[in-house]
């Protein structure tokens, strides 16, 4: 059994803690949390810090906060614990360093949480892409739009700058695009407050240039209840309503696929024929599953991290590209229900 703490009692803290209870070859060695009321909220060992941890554990968790997970992985790495370090890697890319720094010379291994890349429908995608069935990729559009429940900004951090969208989300879809079309060369983009009015971006469309020549397009928002996100597609995430609606598709220069659905769209030589439909099945389990289990091979030596910290962070570097190009652009005056009415005095 590996034994593994978690760092952070959260929404996806709580959800590793649920996987680890079920896995048969895991064992929750403690839950720390600043926090009394959600350290007891779980049948484990519950501790207030890192230091006052005084259990044996192989690995640990790093569900806080982004700004947090350089302190929080110096001191897990001073403890000899191995890292699976949720999403983005850390909030700048000084603190990214001293998580390389501090991991490597302590020895220890680091797995970033980018879990989308061990989903079973990724990596049909990639298989796609790889086997030359579309031929090379030409153009994405990826849209991922959700609205987050108003009681999701209750906690501080989230209703100010740190709460948009781009490094909490986006940084999921910039890894996955990494992943699939290879490293970013171009970032420029407009952002948009205007909904909640909030000092964080909430709305945005960036284009992404790719080495290999591939143009994507990237729409996002955390304010209306479309049905185009990763996570209504797949139904990945139990916390996210299901819709099965793709919300990525991708063209190349001999057809072209559709995600999640893995639509291949193929046999066209040019816009006088009609490319048909085929689709491709996926299974497998659960991502987040999958990243623990394989969290466990890289503690025990069996595997290489697929997404370590150095991988995390190259997607944190290139999704702060785009914070800083929506920065300067973004449009704050929130909108009123009913404007044409108030002008009239009704």
């Amino acid at each position: 059994m590996t034994r593994l703490l978690v760092a952070g009692g959260g929404l996806i803290g709580s959800r590793h803690i649920a996987h680890i209870n079920a896995h048969p070859h895991l064992t929750l060695a403690g839950v720390i949390d600043p926090d009394a009321a959600v350290r007891s909220g779980f049948d484990a060992p519950g501790f207030a810090s890192i230091d006052a941890v005084d259990v044996l554990a192989d690995g640990i968790v790093l569900a806080t906060p982004s700004d947090l997970h350089a302190d929080h992985a110096e001191q897990s790495a001073t403890r000899g614990w191995h890292m699976l370090i949720e999403k983005p890697v850390a909030g700048t890319m000084e603190q990214a360093d001293r998580i390389v720094a501090a991991t490597h010379a302590a020895g220890v291994k680091t797995l970033v949480g980018h879990h989308r890349r061990y989903h079973p429908k990724v990596a049909a995608l990639k298989d796609v892409l790889q086997s030359g069935v579309i031929g090379a990729p030409v153009l994405a559009s990826l849209i991922w739009a959700l609205k987050k429940p108003d009681a999701y900004f209750d906690v501080p951090w989230r209703s100010g700058a740190q709460g948009s969208p781009v490094l909490i989300n986006l940084v999921h879809e910039v890894d996955l695009l990494r992943y699939l079309l290879g490293e970013i060369i171009h970032v420029s983009g407009f952002g948009s407050r205007h909904v909640r009015g909030r000092e964080r971006l909430e709305s945005g469309g960036v284009t992404l240039g790719f080495e290999g020549g591939c143009v994507a397009t990237l729409a996002f928002s955390d304010a209306t209840p479309s049905p185009w996100a990763f996570e209504a597609g797949t139904g990945e995430n139990p916390n996210i309503a299901t819709t099965g609606q793709d919300n990525l598709r991708i063209a190349g220069t001999a057809g072209a696929v559709e995600f999640p659905s893995l639509t291949i769209w193929s046999g066209a030589d040019d816009w006088s024929q009609a490319p048909a439909p085929a689709v491709r099945a996926a299974d497998g389990e659960l991502p987040l599953v999958a990243q623990l289990t394989h969290f466990a091979d890289v503690i025990a030596g069996r595997a290489d991290p697929l997404v370590d910290a150095q991988e995390g962070r190259k997607s944190l570097e290139q999704t702060l590209m785009i914070e800083r190009a929506l920065a300067g652009t973004a449009v704050q005056d929130p909108v009123r229900m009913g404007r044409s009415s108030e002008k009239h005095g009704e």
